[in-house]
């Protein structure tokens, strides 16, 4: 053997061997912390200002990458999206279609008492109010805005949105009544434009099955879910929206109801400094130029 190969060979034994991948530093407790974020996060109506464990845990993970990745893997093992994590909105999630925490639209009836036939009017009623909550994109893109709405309001909308659909189905000669399972906006206006907007029981009481009870019922579960806040009385109900919900707005902005309903182009756009009511009688709702809603295809 050369003196040359020696060498090489002898510096090669020298060389300490190949060391195995660093154990994680990821404890237990680490663990328990980043669940326990979650776990706020799956509480909508408490505020991270109200809370200091909350704001410290917000703080922890906006100030330690290692601890965010265990919560949002704790998010994920849990079948949740994180949409934003930020001292205005806290841990803000949302369910995937799969995760045990997926409110669907079985469960929303059962949980108003709905009549199972009623169930797409409340769809409907929910995407109404999406779209009342947020009339520009601009409003939709900006984390200071505050959309503020009544039920009365919304119902008008639809009741608009009806209108509009009727005329379109006269132009193209379809002013049929479409198969009760038809998909889409067309099944469903014929429905809502012939059900009464009030009625009432002999207490004065706003009847459940009305479209403003529909709606009433809408505004009543997103603001138990932490979505919206109760202001008033006025038109049937006023509210104004919450950081989680322009996430949750955000997050289904793509859908293929909120495009069809974009198409329509009927939200009113105002200076933002009044509650949205609904139109006189008679008023055809006069709108901005190229006014519309912040949802695409």
């Amino acid at each position: 053997m050369s003196e040359t190969h020696a060498e090489y060979t002898d510096a090669w034994s020298e060389q300490e061997p190949p060391q195995p991948p660093a154990a994680s530093t990821v404890t237990p407790a680490d663990a328990a912390d980043a669940a326990r974020l979650v776990s706020f996060g799956l509480q909508p109506k408490l505020l991270p200002a109200r809370d200091v464990e909350y704001t410290e845990l917000l703080r922890r993970y906006r100030e330690d990458p290692a601890f965010a990745r265990l919560a949002d893997a704790v998010a994920t093992g849990l079948g949740l999206v994180v949409l934003e994590v930020s001292p205005r909105a806290g841990m803000a999630v949302t369910a995937g279609e799969d995760s045990v925490f997926a409110v669907r639209m079985g469960d929303y009836a059962r949980r108003a008492n709905t009549d199972s036939a009623d169930r797409f009017l409340h769809g409907l009623a929910h995407l109404a109010v999406a779209a009342m909550a947020f009339p520009r994109p601009e409003d939709l893109a900006d984390d200071a805005y505050i959309g503020r709405l009544t039920v009365n309001g919304v119902d008008a909308f639809v009741r608009q949105a009806c209108l509009r659909l009727e005329q379109r189905a006269e132009e193209q000669g379809e002013n049929t009544d479409p198969a009760s399972d038809a998909p889409g906006l067309e099944a469903a206006w014929r429905i809502y434009a012939r059900r009464s907007a009030t009625g009432a029981t002999k207490d004065a009481r706003r009847l459940a099955g009305s479209t403003t009870g529909i709606v009433g019922k809408a505004a009543a579960f997103l603001t138990d879910s932490g979505f919206l806040q109760r202001t008033g009385d006025e038109g049937g109900g006023s509210y104004r929206t919450t950081a989680r919900y322009q996430l949750q707005v955000r997050d289904m902005a793509g859908s293929a109801a909120m495009a069809e309903l974009l198409e329509l182009g009927v939200v009113p756009v105002s200076d933002g400094s009044a509650t949205l009511l609904p139109p006189p009688e008679g008023d055809d709702l006069e709108l901005a130029a190229d006014a519309g809603l912040p949802f695409h295809a």
